[in-house]
């Protein structure tokens, strides 16, 4: 008993010389909702499922005040199911996000480790009323989710806001022994934010090479490349969103489910692409009204798709919102995207939801 008491003090002297020198914060987000989704292949699916708006996550962040306008900060975030209570990804604690940087008032921020990419921050952020979730998520039909959503092995440097502009830089090692150039991405944002007027232009460089005996880097430029325009606009009465990205290369564009719709043909993913949205949110009756249109062109395949959806956002407190949206993709020419939402790629052509949120 005095052993163990010796070593409680000792951990609780540790946890408390730690608490006095840095601020850390527990966070987290539980999402679930009831989801319908009808026109794949495998039948109607109507399931309880996590993170239909946002995924499910506990995280872990703290900021240490170094003097001096100085700061060291990190971050360990996990993704949770609130359905079944299993982890995200199986055996993989922090897959979210873990980095850890330092921030400077007159230097911006760098930080190192698993982070999000500036081309999904934009799509979900600034383009898209559903914020990548719900039935309308843009990521539907823009290819920046899935393996643009986040990187690892990210170098991050966020620059300091001057007269409303700011730059986001980002760069991933591929760490592949024999190549410094295989399996390598960079990014670069800049931004501007001024009163309603929200912009983003992002580009990112993924190199999907792997390293192989004989093949010099030269010979391999399997690159793919994402341009992304993102803008909203607040007008008071409704707020206007907008959203264009150009892709180019293999692998710049991948389809969410390989053949949801069980074609004989099975659809190809497209090298030469670009998707539109157009998206409102208004104000109304306690909550809000969001709706959006996309449109994908697929320059290489002519497998076109266009999406329309709509939903309700009803906040019970600053924490706590109610939700339900419906979304119907229209595939052209044996195209095969499917109606998902924040964490699930869908089934079917069509989805409906309804479920609650609570970020605490």
């Amino acid at each position: 008993m005095k052993k163990l008491t010796l070593a409680a003090l000792i951990i609780g002297g540790f946890a408390a010389q730690a608490q006095a020198q840095s601020n850390v914060t527990i966070y987290g987000i539980a999402d679930a909702g009831i989801v319908a989704e009808r026109g794949g292949a495998a039948g109607n699916v109507t399931k309880v499922t996590s993170g239909v708006g946002s995924a499910s996550r506990l995280g872990f962040k703290g900021v240490e005040d170094l003097g001096n306008g100085l700061s060291a900060l990190f971050t360990i975030e996990s993704g949770v199911k609130i359905d079944t209570g299993d982890q995200d990804t199986a055996g993989v604690f922090a897959q979210r996000q873990a980095f850890v940087g330092l921030k400077s008032k007159e230097a911006g921020q760098i930080t190192l480790g698993r982070q999000y990419t500036m081309l999904y921050n934009a799509l979900s952020q600034v383009a898209d009323p559903f914020g990548a979730g719900y039935a309308g998520s843009a990521k539907n039909l823009f290819p920046t989710g899935g393996v643009n959503t986040r990187l690892s092995n990210a170098i991050v440097y966020n620059s300091p806001v001057f007269e409303g502009f700011s730059v986001d830089a980002l760069y991933g090692m591929g760490e592949q022994a024999g190549d410094t150039t295989a399996g390598r991405q960079f990014g670069l944002g800049v931004n501007y934010s001024n009163g309603p007027l929200n912009v983003r232009l992002v580009h990112n460089n993924k190199n999907n090479d792997v390293a192989a005996v004989g093949v010099t880097p030269a010979v391999r430029k399997d690159l793919a490349k994402n341009t992304l325009l993102a803008a909203n606009y607040d007008f008071g009465v409704a707020k206007a969103y907008f959203g264009y990205e150009r892709d180019k290369g293999a692998g710049s564009a991948p389809l969410p489910v390989a053949n949801a719709f069980g074609y004989a043909v099975a659809p190809k993913s497209s090298a030469d692409s670009d998707e539109w949205l157009l998206g409102v949110g208004v104000p109304m009756g306690g909550g809000t009204l969001v709706a959006s249109f996309i449109k994908k062109n697929d320059k290489q395949n002519d497998q076109d798709a266009n999406q329309y959806a709509i939903g309700y956002l009803y906040a019970l407190s600053k924490r706590t919102t109610l939700y339900t949206a419906i979304a119907k993709i229209k595939n052209k020419n044996g195209a095969g995207y499917t109606v998902g939402n924040n964490t699930e790629p869908g089934s079917g052509d069509k989805a409906f939801d309804l479920g609650i949120r609570h970020a605490f």
